[in-house]
């Protein structure tokens, strides 16, 4: 290559430094957020209100007014119809049952009492001791008592110490019998082998006695010393397993 071909001083050569065509970007994938419509709209630029149209809500129940086909009358107004009274012609109504309500003949105003005419106060006199005879229920003086100041369970007051004089004790005193005292023989000897390592014990058991059984067993004479053992061989095992299905090959005809 000839330096004809290059204009000017520019030659090919490694950059001094990273421009961003040595690197490789995702490309013109990246787009941005829409301002028109609800969903995905840009949140940096104002929204505008979006209302949707819904669908015709079914009818509850039937309407009860009447429809535009619905003709008033001339004659009715707001208070009812503007006529001429008519009247109609009924038939004779059933006698009613007789009133059972008390005349005049049965009332005796005469045995009301004070409770109609009215009377001068009258007073009655009442025996003195009405109340003597009946059993008093309320407590007397005698029924109460002062709790005591004595002893330490008292009641709302301090308690000073109390002592008590117990009776003089024969233990260790010139009273004490000693010939009492349990000797060396009264206690047990205690077994060693519940402080120390317990040695082993063996036991004495009776005479087996002879089989009583008539089975013919080999004896002695019957095992052979000489004859050599057989030595342990190995066999060759499957190669798969049980479990696997055998393959079908393609038969000749």
């Amino acid at each position: 290559m000839g330096s004809d071909v290059w204009v000017g001083p520019w030659r090919p050569h490694r950059p001094r430094g990273p421009i961003a065509a040595l690197y490789s970007g995702p490309g013109p994938k990246y787009q941005l957020p829409p301002n028109t419509g609800y969903l995905l709209h840009d949140p940096s630029r104002p929204r505008a209100p979006a209302f949707t149209f819904g669908a015709r809500l079914p009818t509850q129940r039937p309407t009860c007014g009447p429809g535009p086909g619905h003709l008033v009358p001339a004659h009715m107004t707001a208070r009812g119809l503007d006529c001429a009274p008519a009247y109609s012609i009924l038939g004779r109504p059933r006698d009613s049952a007789p009133f059972v309500t008390p005349g005049p003949g049965k009332y005796f105003p005469e045995r009301a009492g004070n409770a109609t005419y009215p009377c001068a106060p009258r007073h009655t006199i009442a025996p003195r001791n009405w109340g003597v005879c009946l059993e008093q229920q309320t407590p007397g003086p005698g029924a109460y008592s002062v709790p005591s100041l004595l002893g330490p369970r008292v009641i709302g007051k301090v308690s000073a110490p109390t002592y008590s004089i117990y009776g003089r004790s024969a233990v260790g005193s010139c009273f004490e019998d000693l010939s009492k005292t349990p000797g060396p023989c009264a206690y047990h000897v205690v077994n060693p082998g519940v402080y120390k390592a317990r040695a082993p014990q063996f036991s004495m058991l009776a005479r087996t006695s002879a089989p009583q059984d008539s089975t013919q067993n080999p004896g002695p004479a019957a095992y052979n010393v000489d004859q050599p053992r057989k030595p342990r061989g190995w066999s060759f095992g499957i190669r798969h397993s049980d479990y696997l299905a055998s393959t079908l090959a393609k038969m000749d005809n």
